[in-house]
């Protein structure tokens, strides 16, 4: 094994959906190792449309059923799929940074889980892991990978009857990537290692992933 994996927490994702996985985006690990340590969950995400372009990943993510999405624009057909998933009950990972990090360390993160989240109603789940950002390193010097991955705490978004302004949608989406900064050590916060990161002037927490959010 090339890599050594601590995932205790994993036990909180529920069996079904409807659910948004939110996860942090670091190098192509990201899928094999996430992915094998939630199946059987009927668990699917998004994929960038030139996925499809190789054949071999095209057959790969077609099983997964993943969801093609153009990602420097507002994809209608791909939230439209995405909606269509979360009414099966089924789980949807989005990882809002858009792009791999490469170091692990947090990037900006994009407004189209927002509007994935108050147009489904569905729950939220903070998902983080680090450490794999050295599998490149390590595998040249022959050394083994250590992998964690922590779970945090599901939430709603709460918009309080307010206008889903562009400022709103930005505060919202700052305070669904602080709670992915909270559960990452100080190092990988990246561009919110400065933030308040307790701020939760959006958030509502829920005492299981299994409670469905009142959606707007």
């Amino acid at each position: 094994m090339t890599c050594r994996v601590h995932a205790g927490s994993l036990d909180r994702i529920p069996d079904r959906g409807p659910l948004i996985i939110v996860a942090n985006h670091v190098n192509f690990l990201d899928l094999p190792i996430m992915y094998p340590r939630v199946y059987p969950k009927p668990v699917t995400g998004f994929a960038k449309v030139e996925t499809w372009d190789n054949p071999i990943m095209a057959y790969v993510f077609d099983i997964l059923e993943a969801i093609p999405i153009h990602r420097d624009e507002v994809d209608v057909t791909a939230l439209r799929k995405a909606l269509d998933i979360l009414e099966q009950g089924k789980i949807i990972a989005v990882a809002p940074e858009g792009t791999r990090s490469g170091n692990g360390r947090l990037q900006h993160g994009k407004s189209g889980v927002v509007m994935l989240a108050l147009k489904s109603g569905a729950p939220l789940l903070p998902i983080v892991y680090y450490g794999g950002e050295k599998f490149r390193e390590n595998i040249r010097r022959l050394k083994r990978t250590t992998v964690h991955i922590d779970v945090g705490k599901p939430f709603c978004l709460d918009t309080h009857g307010e206008r889903i302004t562009r400022d709103v949608r930005d505060k919202m989406v700052d305070e669904i990537m602080c709670q992915l900064a909270v559960l990452l050590p100080r190092e990988y916060r990246g561009v919110y290692k400065g933030q308040d990161i307790s701020s939760k002037q959006y958030l509502k927490y829920l005492l299981d992933s299994t409670t469905k959010c009142n959606s707007g």
